[in-house]
């Protein structure tokens, strides 16, 4: 079962995801309030469960720079909640 779901994430258009979230994080910047941090928070989530699906084939760098991402958004989902 787990090398099906790694299989499927392989499949995933890189540009598709990007813009998916992209569109996600915009509309969590600019919906009002706590729907705007609850929207970030599950993009957060998100980012979460595929950046535990891909840590071990992740280069060094590119972790701290994703765990870095995964904090400001977490600062932002925090700053719109509050």
């Amino acid at each position: 079962m787990k090398g099906t779901r790694d299989a499927r994430l392989a499949r995933i258009n890189p540009t598709a995801a990007f813009l998916g979230a992209l569109v996600v994080v915009l509309v969590g910047l600019f919906a009002p309030g706590a729907f705007g941090g609850v929207v970030l928070l599950a993009l957060a989530a998100g980012m979460v469960y595929l950046m535990s699906r891909t840590w071990p084939v992740t280069a060094p760098r590119t972790r701290s720079i994703r765990v870095i991402m995964l904090g400001l958004l977490l600062v932002a989902a925090l700053f719109k909640i509050l």
